[in-house]
């Protein structure tokens, strides 16, 4: 996490992780009811993990094409 932090600027970490985590956040306070604070904080680790790659893999692919043309 600490490095997580270090290596993004402020404005990645608004614009990329901070979706991803809140969301993820919202997920497992709505979802996640295991009684269990690890298993809670492991899935809540999970989703924010599985939405960071969607949300990097769909960036990608909509911001791809257009760099493309500016570069061309």
């Amino acid at each position: 996490m600490f490095t997580l932090l270090k290596t993004l600027t402020v404005k990645q970490f608004f614009a990329q992780q901070l979706p991803a985590a809140a969301t993820a956040w919202i997920i497992a306070e709505m979802f996640y009811k295991f009684h269990s604070f690890t298993l809670e904080c492991a899935a809540f680790l999970a989703t924010w993990f599985v939405l960071d790659a969607l949300l990097t893999a769909v960036w990608r692919l909509f911001r791809g094409p257009a760099q493309q043309a500016s570069q061309g």
